[in-house]
């Protein structure tokens, strides 16, 4: 019987027709959710910085804002946030994030059509990388891994909550293993795809500047591919290994020329304050054949990572970084199941002979990309090793070449409980935790940042507040980058007052919860919990 419906099911997966339908479904219960998402959410912590210097790049033709960050995923946003009409008058503030404040609540635009369109760009982008996953793993296994790996990619709690943002994080990674992809595709046809996988290298590194730590890996797999693809002579295979790899690099230099230029030809550059970075770090940074407003940019990066940020992981507040917080973390917001494909895929990878030569491509990025996220200083949460869901959904598709009955059926059943733990989650992703952890609800005795509360539910607490508590004073301590009032939400600041003078409603985001100390913590003990909004924000009775 089991045989059997594995023959319905491969004939079933042979039609071309029945694998479009899969990948059409899986697609479109993707765009529902992250469209359906970003319609209800208020600008997050970083958005309004991002979508601010996205519009000021188009219309100024200026790199002065945010410039710690490369332009081309700005330029996506902006392109995106033009179909809403924005005002912004002249003269621009200098602060990137008075600029983004005055976009959105103080030149008479509506935020929420603002955002929704800076946010199109980045789902549409989220949905084609999407493809890209579907298209490797079906490269490697056939239609069935495709399928698969397309499954755990459209089910990723992570990627659905940050590809529905008008943020760099999902760009920059899809770029990447866009370019991985090209990379694997030129063992058989270099001429065509060596300069492809370039052009998406550079378009990861023209995103977000910590795409350079794969540049190292992506160049060696292009000289890997060059040298399956033409043998010969030791020599002449060398040769042509490093000129392969040197089209690489020089595409890639090229796009990320050309992203700059797009936005000022002339690429004038007049930095208020720039970091002196000295030693090592210093010395690379200026020998990057790059612009120069990137390698200023780097600077600023390396100021940034050298200040003492405050982390919390496991109920634990803690000053600096934790070399171990993303593994934590992406245990605890990872599905199961994901985690046992994953698991499983990478050593199918590893073992299966056929498979063997695909790992250079997917698990040596991966590996270097969350070994540098691990040591940078920000626990901020598992945005940073997004790359992951990607990466290694097309390698759980090695599974499928285990070449056991019941192989089949097991990953199928695991993919399924991924799907419905992610389903569980809608609409609320951001805060998202597996089962083992309690679910949503729980994530903020965990974790904090944009791992639960990046001040995404804004809008949601004054829906909540005009529905159950109309006319009741509000205390209010918020933690993102909206306006409270603009969404008609008359609070103030518990923190400036006496303790015994704070009643009523106390409302807290849960990641200033998690680090608060004290008045704030003092305040809390002394409160009862009444109400959790998006899972992201706590209302209190005092």
């Amino acid at each position: 019987m089991r045989r059997s419906l594995l023959i319905g099911l491969r004939r079933v997966l042979r039609s071309r027709r029945a694998v479009r339908l899969a990948v059409a479904v899986l697609l479109g219960q993707m765009a529902f959710a992250m469209v359906t998402t970003a319609v209800r959410q208020t600008p997050t912590i970083d958005e309004p910085v991002y979508v601010g210097a996205a519009v000021a790049q188009w219309r100024e033709h200026s790199l002065r804002h945010n410039p710690e960050h490369p332009p081309l995923g700005k330029l996506l946003i902006g392109a995106g946030a033009a179909f809403a009409g924005p005002r912004l008058e002249p003269p621009l503030p200098a602060d990137q994030g008075l600029l983004g404040r005055r976009l959105l609540y103080e030149s008479g635009n509506d935020p929420w059509r603002v955002m929704l369109c800076a946010r199109l760009p980045v789902i549409a982008l989220t949905l084609l990388f999407g493809l890209v996953v579907f298209a490797f793993a079906r490269e490697l296994t056939g239609p069935a891994g495709g399928l698969a790996a397309l499954a755990l990619y459209a089910f990723s709690p992570d990627v659905i909550a940050h590809g529905s943002l008008a943020t760099l994080d999902v760009p920059a990674a899809g770029f990447l293993l866009t370019s991985a992809w090209l990379a694997w595709r030129a063992r058989h046809c270099p001429r065509p795809y060596l300069p492809l996988a370039g052009v998406a290298l550079g378009a990861a590194v023209a995103t977000r500047m910590n795409a350079l730590a794969a540049v190292p890996v992506l160049l060696a797999v292009a000289a890997l591919s060059v040298r399956h693809a033409r043998p010969g002579t030791r020599a002449r295979v060398l040769a042509r290994a490093l000129a392969g790899a040197g089209v690489v690099a020089l595409t890639a230099l090229a796009t990320v020329w050309a992203v700059y230029l797009t936005v000022d030809p002339r690429l004038r550059w007049a930095p208020e304050q720039v970091p002196d970075v000295r030693g090592l770090r210093g010395t690379l940074v200026g020998l990057l054949p790059l612009p120069e407003p990137f390698r200023d940019g780097m600077r600023i990066q390396f100021a940034l990572e050298n200040r003492p940020w405050k982390g919390f992981l496991f109920g634990r507040l803690y000053t600096g970084s934790l070399w171990y917080y993303l593994p934590a973390a992406l245990l605890v917001k990872t599905p199961l199941g994901m985690l046992a494909l994953w698991t499983a895929g990478s050593v199918s990878l590893l073992t299966v002979r056929r498979l063997r030569p695909a790992a250079p491509y997917l698990l040596a990025p991966a590996a270097v990309l969350l070994a540098a996220a691990m040591w940078g200083s920000r626990d901020f949460g598992t945005r940073y090793a997004v790359f992951l869901p990607m990466f290694l959904a097309v390698a759980a598709a090695g599974v499928l070449a285990l070449g056991r009955v019941w192989v089949p059926g097991v990953a199928a059943t695991l993919a399924l409980f991924v799907a419905v733990s992610s389903a569980r989650a809608y609409p609320f992703y951001l805060p998202y935790s597996n089962e083992a952890f309690g679910g949503p609800a729980a994530t903020r005795l965990r974790l904090h940042d944009s791992n639960v509360d990046w001040g995404q539910d804004l809008g949601r607490l004054a829906e909540r507040l005009r529905e159950r508590w109309p006319g009741q004073r509000v205390w209010l301590v918020y933690k993102g980058s909206g306006v409270p009032s603009h969404y008609g939400i008359r609070a103030a600041d518990p923190r400036h007052v006496p303790v015994n003078r704070v009643r009523g409603l106390l409302v807290v985001s849960d990641s200033a919860a998690a680090k608060a100390q004290g008045r704030l913590a003092e305040l809390l003990d002394s409160s009862r919990a009444v109400e959790d909004v998006g899972h992201s924000i706590t209302v209190y009775r005092r």
